[in-house]
């Protein structure tokens, strides 16, 4: 039975967009929209740089606590974070571990990072990584690793299965991916403002107590993903044993904040129900 919460997607003001849910099990609980058109995924390619650099840790590559960054900085702040890099420079504005400071340049860094202990491109290992094993050949990723994904709501409904049920990575990592690092830690989630707590995994949102948020009012404190502003976003809720992806071509702003958390709210219902 598809969902018919999926289909709210047609109000929004966007030209194209495309959703579906899939459960922990791997089935697709539903779906609207082209599954197969390419969409930029903006910050949604962030989740999957750090599969990408989680992939490396257990292949021994890179250690999470190894330094990468700026002086103090490791891999794990720079997945978090907290490694005090500006936004969209490769400038420290914090000393690490001090600020929630969320960093494009963070994961460009730790893609470099990634790319000169495989001894190969990061996009190239992140295909080799994730890409690849999980059949997401519709995805690719040229240029930063903080931004410049491509992919299609099939291939990312792939990924979300797999978040949810791991076979490319013990189950205990992706435990720890979802886990808060440096609690207490606050900060300004983009187009959210600021948040104290602002909860962040490794290289996952988690969303805890945080309002206002993206997801719904009725999203557990568990829920974890990462949104873009290309208008895309993808969530996992532990508490339900589903996952989400939606995509669409409209640039995030207040159309998104308005429509995302009804349509979470209808999907975690219909999936009670």
């Amino acid at each position: 039975m598809s969902l018919q919460s999926l289909a709210l997607i047609s109000n929004w003001p966007v030209p194209t967009a495309a959703a579906a849910v899939v459960r922990a099990d791997g089935t697709v609980a539903g779906s609207h929209g082209p599954g197969g058109h390419r969409f930029a995924l903006a910050s949604v390619t962030k989740p999957l740089a750090a599969y990408a650099a989680l992939v490396a840790y257990e292949e021994g590559a890179i250690e999470l606590d190894e330094p990468a960054g700026p002086s103090g900085s490791t891999v794990r702040h720079l997945l978090a974070h907290t490694s005090g890099l500006a936004f969209d420079e490769h400038r420290a504005m914090f000393a690490p571990g001090q600020r929630r400071l969320y960093s494009n340049s963070g994961f460009e860094v730790l893609g470099d990072h990634i790319a000169k202990a495989a001894d190969m491109s990061f996009a190239e290992y992140l295909r080799q990584a994730v890409l690849e094993p999980l059949g997401m050949s519709a995805t690719t990723m040229d240029g930063s690793p903080a931004k410049d994904g491509v992919s299609t709501v099939d291939d990312l409904v792939r990924f979300a299965a797999e978040l949810q049920a791991p076979r490319l990575l013990d189950p205990r990592t992706v435990t720890e991916a979802m886990t808060v690092q440096y609690p207490g830690t606050k900060g300004v989630l983009p187009g959210y403002g600021h948040q104290n707590p602002n909860d962040w995994g490794l290289g996952f949102e988690i969303r805890d107590s945080k309002s206002p948020h993206w997801t719904g009012g009725s999203s557990s404190p568990r829920t974890f993903g990462h949104f873009g502003q290309a208008g895309t976003f993808l969530w996992v809720d532990p508490a339900v044993g589903a996952a989400c992806v939606a995509l669409t071509d409209r640039n995030f702003g207040p159309w998104a904040v308005e429509a995302w958390p009804p349509f979470t709210d209808a999907v975690l219902a219909e999936l009670a129900s």
